[in-house]
């Protein structure tokens, strides 16, 4: 078994994508921009600052503090996917790094009271380069005095495979956040449940 498993947590640990979608797609309809929810599934993965900065948006701070403020009402209340805390209690050392900021964090997840499951949380905040950047990452396996051959990171999108291969470590697909096997054809695994993890070898 590896001797760390790492997590990205939007879609593979709490089932938050659709609240932040419908939320950035509220705020933008704010300023006059329409887009369909499927028009905005780029940002799945990546920080909400480099999100606006994509769309172009003229005032970035207030419309990211307008797109929290949608979302704080939901996310202390968004499910984690069935079976994974159990799952994550019985592995050796775990970690999250996700594309959330502090600020973010501290609207959802911290209010799940879950965070005592990992030994370390990688927040954008905490690196200057973001995934697919393999940063964050490499940072988690500082913390975790781990090697990269001895990890795997499980997560939904293509940022999370592209961060993982960059930091050479092995990559395993959340399949029940992800809902797709597209793209992800250099995946080492393609979980379907968070069960199947207890049973993951090594490659090497």
């Amino acid at each position: 078994m590896y001797k760390s498993f790492i997590f990205d947590l939007d879609g593979t640990i709490i089932d938050s994508e659709r609240i932040g979608l419908e939320a950035l797609q509220s705020t933008l309809r704010q300023i006059g921009i329409l887009k369909d929810i499927e028009e905005l599934r780029f940002s799945i993965g990546i920080p909400g600052l480099r999100t606006l900065e994509i769309l172009e948006i003229a005032d970035i701070p207030t419309t990211l503090n307008t797109w929290l403020e949608k979302q704080k009402p939901f996310m202390k209340h968004v499910p984690v996917f069935q079976g994974m805390i159990e799952v994550i209690a019985k592995l050796p050392n775990t970690a999250i790094v996700t594309s959330q900021n502090k600020k973010e964090l501290q609207a959802g997840f911290e209010k799940l009271n879950i965070a005592h499951h990992f030994q370390s949380v990688i927040c954008a905040d905490d690196t200057e380069k973001h995934k697919p950047n393999p940063e964050p990452l490499e940072l988690a396996l500082k913390i975790l005095n781990c090697k990269a051959s001895e990890a795997i990171y499980i997560g939904d999108s293509v940022y999370d495979l592209r961060c993982a291969k960059s930091a050479g470590v092995d990559f395993g697909l959340a399949y029940w956040g992800a809902k797709s096997k597209e793209g992800f054809e250099d995946a080492n695994y393609i979980f379907t449940t968070p069960i199947e993890l207890l049973n993951c070898k090594q490659t090497i």
